[in-house]
């Protein structure tokens, strides 16, 4: 294990000054509100110091650099109260702390930066903005709502990129206030309009941008609430991104710009096009070679000999059965023609041993009166009644 720091031990000024500025890093950007001691211009950036309110001593060096600088659309001056972002960096070559500003504001937003967190804290626990919430935006909508400004340069901008991706796309729009005390409320009333109308599929809200003031409205927890509840799709195109207001977070789709919002709300004609026209060739080309394939399988099929005379099929068949009826007459006559030998031999056999032969020869049979044979002159008593039977009857005799 590293010996830990001690009087032998030291640490060198740079590893502290490694420590310090991971350390300082990490805690990010955050919002600060004070009043400016110092603003001094050079090269387009700016390097100033910012005051505790309270008149103490504390105070703050932060730096805005020219990126930053250039988008800012007020002037700064030496005793303005400002709310500014900045994120905290060492200098590690001086050993200075500063402040790299991001964002920056008159004073008086910061209770309203308070509020607005905290109504996002309340939507968020009531899962709002959840994402298993969200609905999925239709591959190609029937008809698209807009709410947006009238004649703004968000409703160009959405129309054209739209209208290009896919010509012809039939839009329902409703013009409403987009900033001040209206916006509010007539944006969510457009947004319950367009979720009533069964022909919108999907619902877009656009605004090019603007500041914190200027956005308020699209925080307001009524039309967040409003755009919550719809069954329709909703896209957010505000168009901020240091900013973000209550409605990007709860809308299934955030835009950064209404441009981006049209790209998204419409698939590519020309790619979807071209899609189809590669898979309908790829299905040609792979029923073609099918077709052949098969087409191959069957001529090769019919060049059978068998396909082409089917009869021959049936000819040896033929041959084989008229064989075997000639065999199987011949098996029966012999058959018969033996059965009728060796009956006529039993018959001459039978006749042979039959008494009936003797009988013919002249012999009779000697019957007493109950048709037993007598064989022996004791068997028979004078005046017995006796039948002899001849070979073609009997005949009735007394004994004496």
């Amino acid at each position: 294990m590293p010996q830990a720091p001690s009087e032998s031990n030291p640490l060198s000024v740079a590893r502290v000054s490694e420590v310090l500025k991971r350390t300082i890093k990490g805690l990010g950007a955050v919002w600060v509100e004070g009043e400016i001691t110092e603003w001094k211009e050079n090269r387009g950036n700016v390097y100033g110091r910012l005051r505790d309110l309270d008149g103490g001593d504390d105070s703050l060096s932060f730096n805005i650099w020219s990126s930053v600088r250039a988008q800012l659309q007020q002037d700064f001056h030496t005793g303005d109260h400002v709310v500014l972002l900045a994120e905290p960096d060492y200098w590690t070559a001086r050993g200075s702390l500063s402040f790299n500003v991001k964002r920056i504001k008159t004073a008086g937003l910061g209770e309203l930066m308070q509020q607005l967190e905290k109504l996002r804290h309340k939507l968020a626990a009531e899962g709002l903005f959840a994402e298993d919430r969200k609905l999925p935006l239709p591959f190609l909508p029937g008809c698209i709502g807009l709410i947006t400004g009238r004649d703004s340069d968000a409703e160009k901008d959405v129309l054209k990129n739209t209208l290009e991706r896919w010509p012809g796309i039939p839009f329902e729009i409703v013009h409403t206030a987009v900033q001040g005390v209206n916006a509010a409320s007539q944006v969510t009333q457009a947004i319950q309009q367009l979720d009533a109308d069964p022909r919108v599929d999907v619902i877009i809200i656009a605004r090019g941008g603007g500041d914190f003031l200027d956005l308020l409205p699209f925080s307001d927890e009524t039309l967040v609430r409003t755009a919550a509840a719809t069954k329709t799709p909703i896209i957010s195109a505000i168009g901020h991104e240091a900013d973000r207001p209550l409605l990007d977070e709860v809308a299934d789709y955030r835009a950064s710009t209404p441009t981006g919002a049209a790209k998204r709300v419409v698939p590519s004609y020309i790619e979807e096009h071209e899609i189809v026209t590669g898979a309908v060739g790829r299905i040609r080309a792979r029923l073609t070679h099918t077709v052949e394939q098969e087409y191959a399988a069957l001529s090769n099929t019919r060049s059978r000999p068998v396909l082409q005379r089917p009869e021959s099929m049936f000819e040896q068949q033929e041959i084989d059965v008229q064989r075997l009826a000639v065999r199987s007459a011949e098996l029966v006559d012999r058959q018969l023609y033996n059965a009728a030998s060796d009956l006529n031999s039993q018959l001459s056999q039978l006749r042979a041993l039959s008494p009936l032969a003797t009988l013919k020869r002249g012999y009779a049979m000697v019957l007493n009166s109950e048709a037993k044979p007598i064989s022996k002159t004791s068997e028979v008593q004078p005046g017995d009644t006796l039948k002899l039977r001849v070979s073609d009857g009997e005949i009735t005799a007394i004994a004496e």
